[in-house]
């Protein structure tokens, strides 16, 4: 005779506190199918993401030919289970057939493309959601692109034959009333006013543009559409190449110390209160991650992500390594180096963050789009 199937709280009734430790160590993405076991499991696996083992933000990183607009496999590493998740079916065909766009990320959670008939953009933690308006007024090649509070603003990158190379528009993305003019960058801006030499960074309604080689930085406030500036964004003169970002709520600078070459240390400082206000230091990379960075040349710039407390560094010149450094209590830095499981010969890698929570795993899975493996 076969014995009656039991349910799990019947076969091995396990108490809430022990359920919490075992679940601490599962993945994230395998925490969502036990969320639907029981309503006893369910609140064990967010009283243990709660109070045990707390979620943490992913590293997303992108793979697109060049071949095709489609976006089908994303890899994405949590720092949580020191793990890496393979996405495939990732992104839709962003763009009509007959455009291909690259994406392009800024300020490490903005995603978007641009074609001569629309931009398209996606916010949300796993980049699964894209947006679709109308292309800008100005035609631009490599345009400092960032969300400021509900709008999303294109700066500078514009082609020769535009009018204003500093040209600044503005796209409220609640009332999609269309693409405003805004006063353009500042001139001293002028001969860095793209995505390859400007670092942006975007605190609450105000974006931050720094020249990277000089630290050079102004400020432009979206409600008002004022400049502000300029400011001194290096840390000391010790420091020939810088990217901004934000760093546990607050304005942060990671800074290569030495000189082009020969970069000697790699550090972050965090700006005090307000621009102007100075700067502190509150990392430095430990000499070993300095050297795997490096690789068997040098450094060629060097992208920085940055989503909540954690910073993944790396020299783009060197594929398969990773530096990420968590901020602990808004002091301590804790580095650790990550092999890169996303290279792979002939594509394209954009490098993005994801501040997800458990609800998004688990819209995600309900949708049919992705597909995760460890």
């Amino acid at each position: 005779m076969v014995a009656p199937h039991k349910s799990p709280e019947e076969e091995a009734p396990i108490h809430g506190d022990v359920l919490e430790q075992i679940f601490s160590l599962v993945p994230l993405i395998h925490l969502v199918p036990s969320c639907h076991v029981s309503k006893a499991w369910n609140s064990a696996v967010f009283s243990s993401l709660t109070h045990v083992k707390q979620i943490k933000p992913w590293l997303i990183i992108l793979s697109q030919t060049t071949l095709s607009s489609r976006v089908k496999i994303a890899h994405a590493y949590d720092p949580r289970s020191d793990s890496w998740i393979k996405i495939t079916n990732h992104l839709p065909l962003i763009n009509k057939p007959h455009e291909i766009s690259t994406v392009r990320s800024s300020h490490s959670t903005l995603l978007y493309t641009l074609s001569p008939s629309e931009f398209t953009f996606s916010l949300d933690a796993l980049h699964l959601e894209w947006h679709q308006t109308p292309a800008p007024r100005v035609w631009r090649v490599d345009p400092i692109v960032a969300l400021v509070g509900a709008r999303v603003v294109v700066a500078g990158g514009a082609c020769d034959f535009e009018d204003d190379p500093l040209a600044v528009e503005m796209y409220d993305i609640e009332s999609r009333s269309g693409w405003i003019m805004c006063p353009s960058i500042p001139a001293m801006l002028k001969s860095a006013s793209t995505s390859t030499w400007i670092s942006v960074a975007v605190v609450a309604e105000t974006m931050y543009l720094t020249e990277k080689n000089s630290g050079l930085t102004y400020s432009f406030h979206s409600d008002t559409m004022i400049w502000e500036g300029p400011y001194d964004l290096r840390p000391d003169e010790s420091v020939f190449y810088s990217v901004t970002g934000m760093l546990s709520e607050k304005l942060t600078v990671a800074g290569l110390v030495g000189e082009e070459g020969n970069v000697r240390e790699v550090k972050l400082w965090a700006v005090k209160e307000e621009l102007g206000s100075g700067m502190e230091e509150i990392g430095s990379m430990p000499k070993e991650m300095v050297e795997k960075l490096k690789g068997d040349s040098e450094f060629g710039s060097v992208e920085v992500v940055w989503v909540g407390n954690f910073v993944y560094l790396r020299n783009t010149l060197v594929l398969d390594e990773l530096v990420m450094c968590e901020v602990v209590n808004g002091k301590k830095c804790e580095w650790r180096s990550v092999k890169n499981a996303a290279v792979n010969g002939g594509t394209r890698m954009v490098f993005c963050g994801g501040d997800l929570r458990m609800e998004d795993l688990q819209r995600a899975a309900l949708s049919e789009k992705p597909t995760f493996c460890i």
